[in-house]
């Protein structure tokens, strides 16, 4: 039960992390393109590789890895407003709709790699 207040937590505090990206990049870039959604799920998965890999080689414990990848990361990241986010863009025209698509998918995947490339570096 403890683990499960903790994820609990976690998640909240990265729903409210979420949160308060979205509102600093509707701010600083302006509110035409999803740059919140963008950046929550770059850094999300960034951080998830990282997670992931210490926690495959046991330097985080597994009540951590959870906690954090499920937790944290789980309310941080959001594949459900990008999909919303994409769906509005297109119906203005492919155009926005198929950028985001594009930039979200293969910005995530490298995101995603250069995390991995970093633990490995630092875990080995």
């Amino acid at each position: 039960m403890a683990r499960f207040f903790w994820v609990c937590l976690a998640g909240a505090m990265g729903t409210g992390a979420r949160y308060l990206v979205g509102i600093f990049a509707a701010r600083t870039f302006g509110a035409g393109f999803p740059w919140g959604t963008l950046i929550v799920n770059l850094v999300g998965c960034f951080f998830m590789s990282i997670v992931a890999y210490a926690g495959a080689k046991a330097v985080l414990s597994p009540d951590l890895r959870v906690i954090l990848a499920t937790g944290f990361l789980g309310g941080l990241t959001t594949y459900s407003a990008f999909n919303w986010d994409t769906i509005l863009l297109a119906q203005n025209g492919p155009g926005l709709g198929l950028v985001n698509l594009a930039v979200t998918l293969f910005g995530c995947l490298a995101s995603g790699a250069l995390g991995l490339a970093l633990a490995h570096a630092m875990v080995g």
